[in-house]
Order: C-alpha cells, then structure tokens, then sequence
C-alpha cells in the first residue's frame, strides 16, 4: 500500500489498537445516521400526528432499499480493494475503485427514476393508507426521488474510504451529513414550510444533508488519490472479469442481505397496519429505537471488515481470525447493556417520540418485547460480514435468505395468525435464535473448508 501508516495498521498494530481505530469513527458515523434518521421520527413526532408518522416509517423502507444499492457496490467494491491491496495488487484495486464509483451513480439514477414513475403503487404495497399516502409521497419525492443519488452513492463512497483506511474521513463524512440534517429539519418543518407539510420538510432536510455528505467524499477522495488508490474517475475504468465477478459476488448477496431486510420490514408493516394506523406508528418507532445497539453492532462490523478482508488476502489467518473475535465479543458486551437500559426506560424512549398515549404504551409494549433479539441480531450479521470479508458472498447471501425469507417471514405469518400483534412483536428474537444456531453450524463448515481447520 502506499501509505506506509496504513499498511501498519492491517498488518502490524495490536487487534484490539486497530478494531478501536477502525471501528470508533464508523460507531459514531453510524450513531449520528441513525440520530438523523431518528430526528426526522423525532420532529414528525412533535406533530403528534400518527398518520404522519406512519408515513415517514412507511418511506424508510424504501430509503433503505437505496441503502441496500450502496451496499453492492460499497460492500462488494469496497472488500474487493482491500483484498487487493492486501495481494499488492494496487494497480486493479485503482481500476476497481473507479469502476464502482460511476456503476454506483448509474444504478442510483435508475432506481431514482422508478421510484418516482411508480410512486403510488410502490406506497399502496408498502401498506400506505388514504390518511397516509399524501404525506408519504412527500417524503419519498425528495429523500428518494432527488436524493436517491447522493444517498446511493455517498454510502459507496463512505465504505471505499473506510475501507482504504481513511476510517475517520468516512466517519466525519456521515457524521456531517447527520448534524446536518438534524440541523435543517426544525428549519424546513417548522419555519419555512406552513402547517400539513412537516413531512415534507423532513424530506427535503435528509435529501440537502445526503447530498453534502457526497460532496465531501468526493472532495476528500480528490485530496488523498495520490497518497491512495482512490481518485474521482473521469471514464468507466477497465477491471479485470476475475475482479468484476469477485465484486458482484459479494455486492450482490451484500445489496440483498438489505433487501431481504427491508422486504420483512415490509411484511413488518403490512401485518401491522392491518392491526390500525396507530400499533403500525408504535412499531415504526420502535424499529428506530432498536437500531441504536444494532447500528454500534454495525459500525464494529464495518470496522471489522477490511481488516480481515487485508489479512484474508494476505494469508495471515491467525490475525484475521482474532479480529473477528474481538469484534463479536465488543458487540455482545454493548448488546447486553442496551437489551436492560431498553427494558427499564422503554416508556420514555418511546415518549421521547411522540405523546399521543396510546401510541406511547403500544410502542413501550412492543420495545420490552423486541430488545430480547438484540444479541441475536448482532451475532447474525456478525456472521454475515464476516462471510463478505474473506469473499465467501455466496455463503452470505445464504445466511441472509435463511434468516429472512426461510425464519423470519414465515415466523411473521405463523406469529401473526396465532398471537396477533404481539405475535408480530415476537418474532425477531424467535426467528434470530434458531438463525444464530444455523449460522454458527454453517460458520464451521466455512472455516474448515477456507481456513483449513
């Protein structure tokens, strides 16, 4: 690599030194992204309108599915340079950090554009009601339709970065993006924008903020290109086939991990709008609350990820290994803490949202019951990150269709139909419980296949 500080910190400075300094800045990215996704949440809240909550939870999914875009060229072109540059491959990992960049804003463009063309049937599936659907368009115009592109692309930028090993610039890419945003949602709900059209504010506040966290990355990818392998491409690079399918194989099963994710969120809300607007709000805050431990999870997970891909590469097993293991341990630890805080303070975190009453003791409910799955969660996509690291996507992709598509939305119907709403409120620790299990079954056959042991 031809930062010699980075190559230390793959290959030379102690596990738990290195995680800390990859992890940290993404842990407070990824906390500051979900204040900001929560902030929108927050404000909407302030309105104690449950239909305008509703809606923005609604529109999240589909904002994730955008995410889900960044994840296959981030995750997979992102794991794909670290590998190199831990082959000494620098030249392709040059070649293949070029070509994600202009095939991210490609497919965004095109997503963007459907989003848009096929607004109202998209919001009628997602379980979008007549008291809903006006507001949903609202936010969904401008996170999705203008935005999409910079949301896309500034996480493809955002794990490239990270993953050459400018953790911090990627961090503080986010990060600014956040407080921005949290920043322009009283500005644009309350001040400018009249009465009816909180929504709307919200959205447009999200879509400014995504658009200057891209701007900074392309700015910070501009400073370091000749001090990395990063550089803003001026035409589609030629990568080699080896290296294009080594993208898509781990892109692919990353970008539909999130998908498989947002589609039983998508069942999430189906079954739970058909319980009355207001279990479908208490269930849309809760699902943000929850994200607190997860996104932690998230961010050791991501710091977690080039430094074993490097080590993977680079054969050195032992310490790629070790890595993985202090990654799980950190995450179980904050786990565990936040499943009791959630439990004890359910009430005023989902107070903290809205104060229709109501909505307050369905969500507290629904909080007590969902913060059990919290070191379930984590273990399994854990699992799957580490999988993505040493460029077994196929394998990830089949933890995730396990977990979603053979667990989690069967237990949903199956739970539905017999317990109701709380039945629904069930599932995620249910179905993460037998996944754990299957995951760590599958995890051994990996490793003696990969690793030799």
């Amino acid at each position: 690599m031809e930062d010699h500080s980075k190559r230390e910190l793959f290959e030379t400075m102690p596990v738990p030194a290195a995680l800390f300094r990859m992890a940290v800045p993404t842990i407070i990215s990824q906390l500051i992204t979900l204040f900001y996704n929560m902030a929108d949440t927050w404000f909407i809240g302030r309105t104690n309108n449950p239909y305008m909550v509703a809606a923005s939870s609604l529109v999240l999914t589909v904002f994730l599915m955008a995410g889900a875009l960044g994840n296959l060229f981030g995750v997979g072109g992102g794991t794909l340079v670290v590998r190199l540059l831990g082959s000494r491959d620098e030249k392709e990992a040059r070649a293949a950090a070029s070509w994600t960049i202009l095939a991210s804003c490609g497919s965004a463009l095109v997503f963007s554009v459907l989003c848009v063309v096929f607004m109202d049937p998209l919001l009628r599936l997602l379980g979008a009601s007549d008291m809903t659907i006006g507001y949903a368009r609202q936010y969904l115009f401008f996170v999705v339709g203008i935005g999409g592109i910079a949301n896309v692309n500034g996480t493809t930028l955002s794990f490239l970065l990270r993953n050459a090993g400018y953790s911090r610039a990627a961090a503080f890419g986010l990060s600014m993006g956040g407080l921005l945003n949290i920043l322009l949602d009283p500005l644009f709900m309350f001040v400018l924008l009249p009465d009816g059209y909180q929504v709307m504010g919200a959205g447009i506040a999200t879509m400014l903020s995504s658009m200057a966290s891209m701007a900074y990355f392309l700015w910070m990818i501009h400073r370091v290109r000749k001090s990395s392998v990063l550089e803003i491409p001026r035409k589609l690079a030629k990568i080699r086939p080896d290296s294009r399918k080594d993208l898509f194989s781990v892109g692919i099963p990353a970008a539909l991990s999130v998908f498989l994710y947002d589609l039983t969120n998508i069942v999430i809300n189906r079954l739970s709008a058909a319980h009355g607007d207001l279990p479908l709000a208490a269930m849309g805050i809760v699902l943000k609350v929850e994200r607190l431990p997860l996104n932690v999870g998230i961010g050791i997970c991501l710091g977690m990820i080039p430094l074993i891909g490097y080590n993977y590469a680079a054969r050195n097993y032992k310490r790629m290994q070790e890595f993985f293991n202090a990654a799980r341990i950190a995450g179980l630890i904050i786990a565990g803490i936040c499943v009791l805080l959630y439990y004890l303070f359910a009430d005023r975190l989902i107070g903290a949202f809205i104060g229709e009453a109501e909505t307050v003791r369905l969500g507290t409910t629904f909080l007590r019951a969902r913060c059990f799955a919290t070191p379930f969660m984590f273990l399994s996509f854990n699992m799957v990150n580490y999988m993505q690291a040493i460029n077994q996507g196929r394998v990830s992709l089949w933890l995730a269709v396990i977990r979603q598509i053979g667990l989690n939305i069967p237990f949903l119907f199956l739970l539905n139909a017999l317990f109701g709403m709380m039945g629904i409120v069930w599932t995620q620790v249910t179905a993460d419980i037998v996944n754990v299990i299957i995951s760590y079954i599958i995890y051994a056959r990996v490793r003696k296949k990969v690793l030799g042991y």
